[in-house]
């Protein structure tokens, strides 16, 4: 009952602010000689700061124990951002359901292999000693004007788990990695409702599971998904809530497909215009296959955004805590990335 009451009251925190007032964005357009928000500043005025403790602040609590692929808290968490999801009224991302059941297999543990979704791997390790890991990817999406052209936007959900052996704290809570990146998933798709626009392509927010042990959930849908060629660009989140300097609490990494120099213009023009409090360190990569759920699309020549704001002395370990997130820095990161999805949902060229 502790957990539900738990759930209840973060579902309820982190929904849709319906009564309250968005702050003034300065962004205004004028139609009829009349002032008006235009539809993207609806949706980044909904981006905010309470509603991101809300989110990182429940999946990352002891009661989720680490969120670990395939165990119980995983399924918590899979479950909670497939109910934030549903209360926003977004579609099913393939029609009829907001997930993508999958298994995972790895040779017994004695002999240390690697978890795989890959078919050939998995069909000789089922004649033999093995394990078995159930999972399960969340996803919703908007259909766009052009349902034959995709963006997606993804972050992992899934975390490290429980140590019992462990001498003093035994839980790796994951607030950066990556309850931040999930925060600023669940935030954007809400900004893109708020909006109240159709986007031109069809935009998939993705909630991946099992990448804590080798990127399993976004590689197992990018070996399933029938059309990839309709995928025109995936923005990525794994850790955007830490200082890796406390002196430059601004700092940002943001890695980019090279070929597409308008993804750093965007950036850079964001920042000015809207005041954003980050300085990114732009990393252009000609192919940016490692790190992170990035790796899945840009091995099949998707353009990819990445934002990483860099390691940190808790990485990995039982102390990565709610308390220790830079929140301010967790919103502007998803105020600057949801106005780079809108960009990639709806400029024509890029």
């Amino acid at each position: 009952m502790k957990r539900i009451a738990i759930a209840l009251a973060a579902l309820a925190l982190a929904a849709p602010a319906w009564g309250v007032k968005p702050k003034d964005t300065g962004m205004k357009a004028v139609k009829n000689g009349k002032v008006t928000e235009r539809p993207v500043d609806k949706g980044y005025a909904s981006i905010n700061e309470m509603t991101a403790r809300g989110h990182i602040g429940f999946l990352a609590a002891d009661e989720l124990e680490g969120r670990e692929a395939g165990y119980n808290s995983g399924r918590i968490a899979g479950n909670y951002v497939e109910a934030y999801l549903r209360t926003l009224g977004l579609e099913p991302w393939n029609g009829t359901d907001y997930t993508q059941p999958f298994e995972a297999y790895r040779i017994e543990r004695q002999k240390r292999g690697r978890y795989t979704v890959h078919p050939d791997s998995i069909a000789k390790l089922k004649p033999v000693v093995h394990q078995r890991l159930p999972l399960k990817n969340v996803m919703a999406k908007i259909t766009g004007k052009n349902p034959d052209e995709i963006v997606m936007i993804g972050a992992h959900y899934d975390h490290l788990g429980v140590d019992p052996l462990l001498d003093g704290d035994k839980i790796y809570n994951g607030a950066d990695d990556n309850a931040s990146g999930v925060s600023a998933v669940l935030q954007i798709a809400r900004a893109f409702v708020e909006s109240g626009v159709q986007p031109e392509r069809t935009v998939i927010f993705c909630l991946w599971d099992g990448e804590e042990k080798g990127l399993l959930g976004s590689e197992y849908f990018m070996q399933t998904f029938s059309e990839p060629s309709k995928i025109k660009g995936y923005l990525n989140f794994d850790m955007i809530g830490r200082n890796n300097n406390e002196a430059n609490p601004e700092h940002v990494v943001y890695f980019y497909t090279q070929a597409h120099p308008a993804f750093e213009q965007w950036l850079r023009n964001d920042i000015e215009e809207r005041g954003l409090r980050l300085k990114p360190n732009y990393r252009p990569w000609d192919n940016p296959v490692g790190g992170s759920d990035n790796g899945s699309f840009a091995k099949r020549g998707v353009p990819i955004i990445w934002y990483h704001t860099d390691g940190h002395p808790d990485y990995h370990q039982p102390s990565d805590h709610a308390d220790k997130i830079n929140y301010q820095k967790n919103v502007d990161i998803t105020r600057a990335a949801f106005l780079n999805l809108w960009n990639l949902a709806n400029e024509k060229e890029y």
